[in-house]
């Protein structure tokens, strides 16, 4: 079957099989054990995560496990053009640090 036609809806088409193909699942069935007081399962080799923590999430009852991604801030900033204005001054109507009371702790 071929996605592209003359009225532009293939177009459309390629998209939602692209989409689809990204919401497709694998599913495996696994066996629970305990591990001390939490109950535990193991990961299929080809369903492991990256890294070392994930977050998990409970909608119902479906457990929805995600990898942590660290570092996506950086790699996110990094994609960022240069900032060629100059910050505004925010503590122009604070006082002066020495004419300011500090606090030493309870007395």
């Amino acid at each position: 079957m071929d996605l592209i036609d003359d009225h532009g809806g293939g177009v459309y088409a390629a998209a939602y099989a692209s989409k689809l193909e990204a919401l497709m699942t694998t599913t495996r069935r696994v066996k629970l054990f305990r591990n001390g007081r939490n109950q535990a399962l193991r990961i299929p080799r080809d369903l492991e995560l990256e890294g070392d923590e994930a977050i998990i999430q409970q909608e119902g009852n479906r457990l929805i496990i995600q990898p942590v991604k660290k570092g996506r801030l950086l790699e996110f900033l990094a994609t960022l053009e240069p900032h060629d204005q100059a910050f505004p001054d925010v503590d122009e109507d604070l006082p002066e640090l020495e004419a300011a009371e500090t606090f030493n702790g309870p007395s």
